[in-house]
């Protein structure tokens, strides 16, 4: 029996020690895990402060956003007022087109007017001419004659 004792004693004792071993390994398998969960919580970390920068961030873009949309509701305002702007414009120019269309009409109403006054005066003073012709042909005639009658 005795003999049966250390065989199983030393049965124990190599179980011992394999299971030594396997524990030896889980143990160093711990602390790499350990190793491993350190630097997980290390990236765990990291990825929260990225996460708080992006929800900064995010938070800046949105108030960016509704400025954006703030000014291109400013500027499609803007825009409307200027298509009425335009709009007025046009009709504007329409007006001042049909009025300069009468306006053109009246100066070419005139320049026929001015026209004919220039060919009556111009005739007037071809007359002018020929009657002051003849007035200083009849004072010379008179002349001879005072002259003539006085000799008489």
């Amino acid at each position: 029996m005795e003999k049966e004792m250390l065989v199983l004693l030393h049965a124990i004792r190599e179980n011992q020690e394999v299971t030594n071993a396997k524990l030896d390994a889980l143990t160093a398998d711990v602390r790499r895990l350990e190793g491993e969960v350190v630097g997980l919580k290390a990236d765990v970390a990291t990825l929260k402060t990225d996460v708080a920068t992006l929800k900064t961030d995010v938070a800046g873009l949105k108030a960016d956003v509704a400025t954006l949309k703030t000014d291109v509701a400013g500027l499609k305002a803007d825009v409307a007022t200027l298509k009425t702007d335009v709009a007025g414009l046009k009709a504007d120019v329409a007006t001042l087109q049909a009025e300069m269309s009468e306006v053109k009409q009246e100066l070419r109403t005139f320049n026929d007017r001015f026209d004919r006054f220039e060919k009556r005066f111009d005739d007037m003073e071809a007359d002018f001419k020929v009657l002051y012709q003849d007035y200083r042909f009849q004072k010379r005639d008179i002349q001879k004659l005072k002259d003539v009658s006085g000799l008489l």
